[in-house]
């Protein structure tokens, strides 16, 4: 069914939805344990879950929103998918137990943090029992150059529904440059 803007909205009671081949854009981070090594952890999970990956630098980050933190490790990836967008969260949600996320403050620390930041040029909400479970493509793209600077590595000029081209929405986060260092050193 169709919400309000036209948003394609689903509840548990109309099932999955199919949506064919996607490009799915990945979001990955962590700030605990050995960070590198739980980005390339996920990175070979991801890639058995979904094929082969075209993956970004890794980058060295200040945290957002929750600022007494350590630094960040950041990547993106993205892969093509059949499964549905409520199937890819489960299955990034699943990986992140698997590689031993614990439960903390929405935003803390954390070991790692796999976010689904696209789905293709689907606009997406899924609501179950009146509660906002999953937005594609992820609201908080254009205020976070930890996300976008990976993207941009991969897929520059792809169009985020409703958002607009990675590249630009990069340019407007300027003022965060130096929050966002290359780590020339550090592959997936």
């Amino acid at each position: 069914m169709f919400g309000e803007q036209g948003v394609w909205t689903s509840d548990s009671r109309l099932g999955q939805l199919n949506c064919g081949v996607a490009e799915v854009l990945i979001a990955l981070g962590s700030n605990v344990g050995d960070s590198l090594n739980n980005l390339r952890v996920a990175a070979k999970m991801l890639e058995r879950e979904f094929g082969p990956l075209m993956a970004s630098q890794i980058y060295r980050t200040a945290p957002m929103y929750v600022e007494d933190q350590p630094p960040f490790l950041n990547a993106a990836v993205s892969c093509s998918s059949l499964q549905s967008p409520r199937s890819v969260l489960a299955t990034l949600k699943r990986l992140e137990q698997e590689i031993g996320r614990a439960p903390r403050e929405r935003n803390g620390p954390r070991e790692i943090d796999l976010d689904l930041v696209a789905y293709g040029r689907l606009s997406y909400q899924f609501m179950e029992d009146n509660i906002l479970k999953l937005t594609v493509p992820h609201p908080a793209i254009p205020e976070r150059r930890f996300v976008l600077q990976p993207l941009n590595d991969i897929v520059p000029n792809t169009l985020i529904p409703g958002l607009g081209v990675v590249s630009d929405l990069l340019a407007r986060t300027e003022l965060q440059r130096d929050h966002v260092i290359t780590l020339s050193d550090a592959l997936l």
